[in-house]
């Protein structure tokens, strides 16, 4: 059955409306599964189109009603606001953060509404966020918030492998911190649950360590004997298969190897490090845990690539292939 996949541009500014348009133009397998419906403004999009000398059809919607009938190489873009000018490929700007802001908002309005299935999203930039005020820090915050979802969690899927985030972004000082055995505990029970989700019936987890070699007994940090360690014991007797904590210089390996179905990261870099080495174009991050399924690239908005039509749209393509999944 075809699926309708919101499919938003992300900050205008970046990489994301060229990312977006080539997979649509260059890729007509999406069209075998899925009915993309672009979030974003025409004009940005057909200046896009016209730098990048695409030959495909922009179809601007105003509504979400009756949606026409499209073929490969015709994209329906749904934006209901007029804009005044287009922001400057590679700028960070005030008015390019509201309007990444805006189509996401506009996304998930239509997908709450029934008028979506999924939502497939390019990068934002946090500094425009910023600048523009709005008052969430990234994607999962924001999608959180307008959804009223208590508790979300990224998970990247690069091949077999499959990393759950524990913490997003936070400064490298304050992870030792955020550690705590229950909210670990309550982390590893909803990895175990979003893992079914994806149809894995009895799924294996591993919990990566924080310190070198584990902390080696307390030579090296005592995080993993204080919490990580109580942690792994708690979800253990709550049932769940979960190993750990393993050294974060193998455990990534290991699941690769197909010894785990997923591991928990303990912070940002961590697991993004493992899941971008392995096959950086085609990493997907999806957010667990909203009313919805919400895929996303795996990279940022590249603003020294915008505008230049060089940016790679694998990661989008298989991004937009896995919300039709």
């Amino acid at each position: 059955m075809i699926k309708k996949i919101g499919v938003t541009i992300g900050d205008p500014a970046g990489i994301g409306p060229e990312i977006v348009l080539k997979a649509l133009a260059n890729h007509p397998e999406i069209y075998d599964a899925a009915y993309p419906v672009v979030f974003g403004c025409y004009k940005i999009l057909e200046a896009q189109r016209k730098r990048a000398q695409l030959d495909v059809q922009l179809i601007n919607l105003s509504t979400l009603d009756n949606l026409p009938k499209i073929r490969a190489g015709v994209i329906p873009c749904f934006y209901p606001e007029n804009i005044s000018q287009i922001p400057e490929p590679g700028k960070i700007s005030v008015a390019a953060g509201q309007l990444s802001y805006q189509f996401i908002k506009h996304a998930v309005e239509q997908t709450l509404a029934g008028k979506i299935d999924a939502i497939a999203t390019a990068p934002i930039n946090k500094e425009a966020f910023k600048k523009a005020a709005v008052p969430y820090l990234d994607h999962t915050e924001l999608l959180a918030k307008l959804t009223n979802s208590r508790h979300t969690m990224t998970l990247f899927i690069t091949g077999s492998l499959r990393i759950f985030f524990y913490s997003r972004h936070l400064a490298f000082k304050d992870i030792p911190a955020a550690l705590n055995k229950n909210d670990l505990t309550t982390s590893l029970s909803h990895c175990h649950k979003y893992l079914m989700q994806i149809g894995i019936a009895k799924p294996r987890l591993a919990l990566a360590a924080l310190n070198p070699h584990g902390g080696e007994g307390g030579m090296f940090g005592n995080e993993e004997m204080d919490i990580l360690i109580p942690a792994v014991q708690a979800a253990q007797e709550n049932g769940l298969n979960v190993k750990g904590p393993i050294a974060a210089d193998s455990v990534f390996h290991l699941a690769k190897e197909g010894h785990f179905d997923g591991v928990l990261s303990l912070y940002h870099d961590q697991g993004h490090i493992a899941a971008k080495t392995f096959d950086f174009h085609r990493t997907i991050s999806m957010t667990m845990g909203l009313p919805f399924l919400r895929t996303s690239v795996d990279h940022g908005t590249a603003m020294d690539l915008a505008g230049k039509n060089r940016a790679n749209e694998t990661s989008m393509v298989e991004a937009i292939k896995a919300a039709a999944r």
